[in-house]
């Protein structure tokens, strides 16, 4: 059986595959074929769980290629925090390419980042939810009951491999963004710049 990890990124994704990767009999990644196109793209092997936020622009391929035979998990998090995340991210990723002549056409100047990301993160999750409405194998994970969710997760699926070790991998923050001035340091960094500012105050914003 194949699993298929659907969110709009930005949710604990990365921290869901890793948690995934403590699981012995499933193969577990993340974003394994955001490269591919044509039939690459959706080529996984069996008893393997895939976590990427694009495959929500793929879902028709996605039921064409797996079906009602596939388990799928719609996995949130609280819309403000994600559109918020995104809105720190929004000269980069797939934010920009979602508002910056991709799939919104000449947005105004003046729009504010934050509604950007709230009309991002409601496509997707609409998007994922319509799918989802005749999938027979299916959950819901919330990333704010992760605690509750991802044993219901682990169960669901047959998962044999250490949980509490997987457990653990929720209680970082992987792929967290940055505060501005660890950016700033670190741009300054890769110029190569010898007139650094003080790092003892920098922090990673979770």
């Amino acid at each position: 059986m194949n699993v298929f990890v659907l969110c709009t990124g930005r949710c604990g994704s990365v921290s869901f595959a890793r948690a995934c990767a403590h699981i012995s009999n499933f193969s577990a990644r993340h974003e394994t074929n955001v490269s591919r196109i044509g039939e690459a793209r959706l080529q996984y092997p069996p008893q393997h769980i895939e976590v990427d936020n694009r495959l929500s622009w793929y879902l028709g391929r996605l039921d064409q290629s797996y079906g009602t035979e596939a388990f799928y998990v719609h996995l949130q998090r609280d819309m403000e925090a994600t559109a918020a995340s995104f809105a720190q991210r929004y000269q980069r990723g797939i934010i920009r390419a979602y508002r910056q002549d991709g799939i919104i056409a000449n947005l105004p100047p003046d729009t504010e980042p934050m509604a950007v990301c709230r009309d991002y993160c409601q496509t997707v999750n609409s998007n994922i939810s319509l799918f989802l409405r005749d999938k027979p194998q299916q959950l819901s994970v919330q990333l704010e009951r992760i605690a509750e969710d991802f044993p219901r997760f682990w169960s669901s699926i047959g998962a044999e491999g250490n949980l509490e070790a997987a457990m653990k991998e929720f209680a970082t923050a992987h792929n967290a963004t940055p505060s501005r001035p660890t950016r700033l340091l670190s741009w300054a960094r890769r110029l190569g710049s010898r007139a650094l500012p003080r790092t003892e105050h920098l922090h990673e914003r979770r």
